[in-house]
């Protein structure tokens, strides 16, 4: 296979500047929904 594409969505949380998600590592947030959409879609 030469290319993946993703054809599906899931919301992300959001928050503001120094909020709660602040200690969160962008690539940790990042990972959230993937893993999500990869449950969603075994195949």
């Amino acid at each position: 296979m030469k290319n993946a594409y993703i054809i599906d969505a899931i919301r992300t949380p959001f928050g503001r500047y120094a909020g709660g998600l602040a200690p969160v590592r962008a690539d940790d947030l990042g990972a959230v929904p993937i893993k999500a959409l990869m449950q969603r879609n075994p195949s």
